[in-house]
């Protein structure tokens, strides 16, 4: 997968690469899509989402440019996938997923491989405060805006990396960096079109079933 598809795609950096070749992707797709884990594809995970394409889980990363040690905040568990790529990096990972059976799913599996991963239950669009300033925020959700209260919780000449709505059902990632020294407070820089899952607001619990 990385020597196939990620690295000819100009994903150079080494940290990213290895990074990707120590943490097993078939573990975060479901059972009956597993033999296609390391093709460079998104593939559906249930709940009408989906696990990124590799190639995008590893440029997203890239534009983050963080450190190890970073705190960091994703804002959409989905698979888990995006998140164990960062722990597995050394940044210090809290997610955030909206529907719970994902967000169970993804738990087990980081607990597995013995990520130590902040997984929380609830609304992206309000980010995580608790956990907060952070150095990077992900959003591996389509959005149509920045959250303010994304902005609040980014630190100081931190960034944010998120599908920005360009057109109907296409997205451009932006990569907002905070800071004060600039007029608006931030930095707007634009890089690819890509094709992602609408963020959505609310929680989504499992359906109670009776005994």
């Amino acid at each position: 997968m990385v020597e196939g598809h990620v690295a000819p795609q100009g994903i150079i950096n080494l940290r990213i690469l290895d990074a990707m070749k120590r943490v097993p992707r078939h573990l975060f797709v479901p059972e009956q899509f597993r033999e296609y884990s390391y093709l460079d594809l998104p593939l559906s995970i249930g709940e009408e989402q989906t696990i990124s394409q590799p190639f995008m889980v590893a440029r997203m990363t890239e534009l983050l440019s963080l450190a190890k040690g970073d705190k960091m905040l994703e804002i959409g568990t989905g698979s888990g996938y995006q998140a164990a790529l960062l722990a597995e990096m050394g940044m210090l990972v809290t997610t955030i997923e909206r529907i719970e059976e994902l967000a169970e799913r993804a738990r087990k599996v980081f607990q597995n491989l013995s990520y130590d991963i902040h997984g929380i239950i609830g609304d992206g669009r309000e980010g995580y405060h608790q956990n907060a300033p952070y150095r990077g925020i992900i959003v591996t959700a389509g959005t149509e805006r920045i959250e303010d209260s994304w902005l609040s919780q980014l630190a100081e000449g931190g960034k944010i990396v998120a599908p920005l709505m360009a057109e109907e059902e296409v997205y451009r990632l932006l990569v907002r960096q905070k800071e004060s020294k600039s007029e608006d407070g931030y930095t707007d820089t634009w890089y690819d079109y890509c094709r992602f899952v609408p963020l959505l607001n609310g929680v989504k619990k499992r359906p109670w079933i009776s005994g």
